[in-house]
């Protein structure tokens, strides 16, 4: 859980990146749009962590992680790095989904799941405008 509100952070920086190196507008709109929906993922999270681990340890979260957002090295390559995070993060929110008991938790989980799917389909859609536009 820690990781993944980290890493919703570094994927806002990482999108504001993108968004410079978009070819257009429009696809820049694309991106900012997931950027918000990332900003969201970072404040359900951090607050949804920061509760459980309270609720199951009586303790405060402490620390800060280290991890440093990716560099854009092109727009092309910055879409499929995007592509392939957003697999990524569907892949490791389901483990944590399997893991939560029924209840508020899981559910806020399920939608940023559903959020993290929608990404990955219009990044995968920016990729085929780009491929088609270099054909």
């Amino acid at each position: 859980m820690r990781s993944s509100v980290q890493g919703e952070r570094n994927d806002e920086h990482f999108y504001d990146q993108l968004i410079q190196l978009a070819p257009n507008h429009e696809q820049a709109e694309v991106i900012t749009s997931i950027r918000y929906d990332e900003r969201g993922h970072y404040q359900m999270f951090r607050q949804m962590f920061r509760q459980m681990y309270r609720e199951l340890t009586g303790h405060e979260v402490t620390g800060v992680s280290k991890e440093v957002p990716e560099q854009v090295t092109s727009y092309t390559a910055g879409l499929q790095q995007a592509f392939q995070g957003e697999l990524s993060a569907i892949e490791k929110y389901w483990n944590i989904w399997f893991g939560f008991p029924l209840g508020v938790y899981k559910d806020t989980l399920y939608g940023i799941i559903l959020d993290e799917q929608k990404h990955a389909s219009k990044y995968n859609n920016l990729l085929l405008l780009n491929s088609a536009a270099y054909r």
